[in-house]
């Protein structure tokens, strides 16, 4: 066994081209939990047991029919009310692909756990009621998926039962979002009218809305194409931990671990150590199982070089002609999650890959306004406001673009005082 290695690298060639991670997200009450209940229950992934508990609860609660969405509102308070509050997470698989669903928060204010949920996502789902339309809860959820660069947008239109699986109903929402989402940065749009609670449309095509001739969700996520979303040409590896075992079988042995998140890396490639500024090259590659001979996005490595150099953890390893900028200043759009409004001149900590240092927000540019996508000029943002800042760190940031690259691109805001994620932000240039 390689010491600090904690991945297997054979392992994630093949998880990485078969494993989709998507989230929901709609308005409260737009089915968002029965939705992947029947997911889970119509393709046969949810255990007896899990079904016999399912059954009983819904019987308790006199609801009169099975009611799916017990398999993800988890917590007492989501089943007490009804609605979910924290981001539930769920594997299943199928026999062409494997799965992990974040089942997201719909009510305003759990928009951060929607963020959460979203921030390692290839495709969304967002549900809108058919009977009520598209909401403002709708555009500003679709609109954080595009702010996230999410390659996949799956809009939902549910209770096609409760208007009479009424083709009009669905034209609308399509005539709705598609006018608002043509204005935002979503490479693939697809609408697909259902109803989760009878099943239709969900893994198997429905028999009562035969003027909908695209596929059902299930055959969508099984055949929605993930690969290309990766970034394979710019390399970038954040040093996560210094891994010196001192043990008497490697007691010379000194490795960078981390996790790829970018480009593809082989032993004997020159790499340059950002912020310092040396040159080395790649002495090996290491995994759980032992040495690799390629490394690429998302494997979990640890790499040997050929010098003696001060590496630690927030530096990058990255290609020498091909190297982001180590720089203080950043301009970025922002969800801002704090209970209290974040204005000019605020001190934050902020986290980007494995870095963490001290920063200011220097300036609030503007705040969209996700209704009309409009720019307001703002002295502040609140909570769930989505705004474009300028902020200023202690120490240098090798940021990419969230663009280029969703994980160099992105960046959390910590509150110093309380310890409190207050913002998740993505980068649109750094100075």
């Amino acid at each position: 066994m390689t010491p600090g290695a904690a991945t297997n690298g054979h392992a994630v060639t093949t998880r990485t081209s078969e494993l989709l991670r998507f989230a929901t997200a709609g308005s409260v009450d737009d089915g968002k939990s029965t939705l992947i209940g029947r997911l889970l229950h119509d393709s046969k992934a949810i255990f007896e047991d899990q079904l016999e508990h399912v059954v009983r609860t819904s019987e308790r609660r006199g609801d009169g029919y099975l009611n799916l969405a017990l398999l993800m509102d988890g917590l007492r308070a989501e089943r007490e009310q009804g609605i979910t509050i924290d981001v539930a997470y769920r594997y299943f698989q199928t026999p062409r692909r494997k799965f992990v669903i974040a089942d997201t928060p719909g009510h305003e204010q759990y928009t951060r756990n929607m963020v959460t949920g979203a921030s390692t996502a290839d495709l969304s789902i967002v549900l809108v009621d058919a009977r009520k339309g598209v909401s403002e809860q709708t555009r500003r959820h679709a609109y954080i998926a595009s702010l996230l660069r999410i390659p996949h947008l799956v809009v939902c239109v549910n209770k096609m039962d409760l208007v009479g699986y009424d083709e009009a109903a669905f034209d609308q929402v399509v005539e709705d979002l598609t006018d608002w989402t043509a204005r935002l940065d979503l490479a693939d749009v697809t609408f697909i009218p259902i109803s989760a609670l009878h099943g239709d449309n969900v893994v198997d095509r429905s028999l009562v809305m035969p003027w909908y001739d695209g596929p059902p969700l299930l055959y969508h996520l099984e055949h929605v194409v993930i690969a290309p979303d990766r970034n394979l040409a710019d390399l970038r590896f954040p040093v996560q931990w210094v891994v010196r075992p001192n043990s008497d079988e490697h007691h010379d042995y000194r490795g960078y671990a981390g996790t790829v998140a970018g480009g593809i890396l082989h032993p004997g490639d020159e790499v340059l150590v950002l912020p310092g500024g040396q040159r080395t090259r790649v002495e090996s590659i290491d995994t759980f199982d032992g040495p690799v001979d390629t490394a690429f996005p998302a494997m979990s490595v640890t790499l040997r070089v050929a010098d003696e150099l001060d590496i630690s953890r927030g530096d990058m390893l990255v290609e020498p002609d091909d190297a982001p900028p180590a720089a203080r200043e950043l301009d970025a759009m922002v969800c801002w999650m704090g209970s209290e409004p974040l204005r000019p001149g605020a001190r934050v900590v902020i986290k980007h890959t494995t870095r963490t240092t001290r920063a200011r927000v220097e300036e609030l540019d503007y705040r969209v306004e996700v209704n009309t996508l409009g720019h307001e000029r703002a002295d502040e943002l609140t909570l769930n406001e989505i705004g474009r800042v300028r902020i200023r760190s202690g120490s240098p940031l090798m940021a990419d673009p969230y663009s280029r690259n969703r994980t160099t691109g992105s960046f959390i805001l910590i509150d110093e005082a309380t310890n409190d994620t207050v913002a998740a932000g993505t980068v649109l240039g750094a100075r």
